[in-house]
């Protein structure tokens, strides 16, 4: 069975980092795509990052590109998303998510498989 364990959330102060971690187990096919979404209160849930497992080709939403950053240790079934210049727009439930492919999405229906999510709060 393939379960997704997010980490690193918490509070921070505007300009500020957090570094997510995604630890995925039960993962044996090699043509994994792994996402970052987050939803905040009131809002609908929307694509953050993805990042393909083979290959470390990368997708961003407008919002994040050159603040936030995601990688992966493929040995590790690890996913981290690096968040800079944090603001408080950047306040959410952030999921960490997983799906069978060759490239990236940033449709959250394209995943079949995700974490229980983790609270990033951006303080002013």
């Amino acid at each position: 069975q393939v379960q997704l364990v997010e980490s690193g959330g918490g509070q921070v102060q505007a300009g500020g980092s957090l570094r997510l971690s995604c630890a995925a187990s039960g993962l044996t096919f090699s043509n994994v795509i792994m996402g970052w979404f987050r939803q905040a209160p009131g809002k609908e849930r929307e694509f953050v990052a993805a990042i393909t497992r083979s290959t470390g080709d990368t997708e961003y939403a407008n919002s994040v590109k050159g603040r936030f950053t995601i990688s992966r240790d493929s040995a590790k079934n690890t996913v981290f998303l690096q968040m800079n210049s944090l603001n408080h727009e950047d306040t959410a439930v952030y999921y960490c998510a997983a799906r069978q492919g060759w490239v990236t999405s940033s449709s959250l229906y394209a995943y079949e498989i995700w974490g229980q999510g983790t609270q990033v709060t951006v303080s002013s």
